[in-house]
């Protein structure tokens, strides 16, 4: 088994040194879903959501928590981000989302991507909730990575 990154010799999380890694560039695509009934769907896709337009706020709230996931996960890295990009998909279960972030740095962005794609899901069941409660979210995942001494990464490579 290979040794785990944030635990130190003695088995202490740690937050790992990335001083020595060359800056390179970076990118992280996750995906994620929400299932919802076909009325929250339908009134998401009309624009029948008293909150507002659910899809815009989603998207919105992932790029900024994407820009505070150090915030949020204690060992991870504040990097400077490029650019996040966030596409929320209706389909006929719910709404798909895929979060790409970017950055150049001598780190990767997966955590920043499965964290725009979490907070956008979760911003979606916060703003159709009164339309329905029993919506899940599931299947958050990184896609691909790609940059630094690993190179590409894709799922099912």
């Amino acid at each position: 088994m290979s040794k785990l990154t944030h635990l130190d010799d003695d088995g202490s999380a740690h937050m790992v040194d990335v001083s020595g890694k060359q800056v390179t560039a970076r990118q992280a695509i996750a995906s994620g879903r929400i299932s919802m009934s076909g009325e929250a769907r339908r009134a998401i896709a009309q624009g029948l959501v008293k909150k507002g337009d659910v899809l815009a706020v989603a998207r919105v709230a992932g790029i900024m928590a994407a820009k505070k996931t150090s915030d949020l996960i204690p060992l991870c890295h504040p990097l400077p981000l490029s650019s996040v990009s966030i596409d929320l998909r209706l389909d006929d279960a719910g709404v798909i989302a895929i979060a790409t972030a970017k950055t150049s740095g001598q780190t990767g962005v997966e955590m920043e991507a499965m964290t725009a794609v979490s907070i956008a899901l979760l911003t979606i069941y916060d703003m159709a909730k009164a339309i329905d409660k029993s919506m899940i979210i599931s299947d958050i995942s990184l896609l691909e990575k790609e940059g630094g001494k690993s190179g590409k990464w894709t799922r099912g490579s």
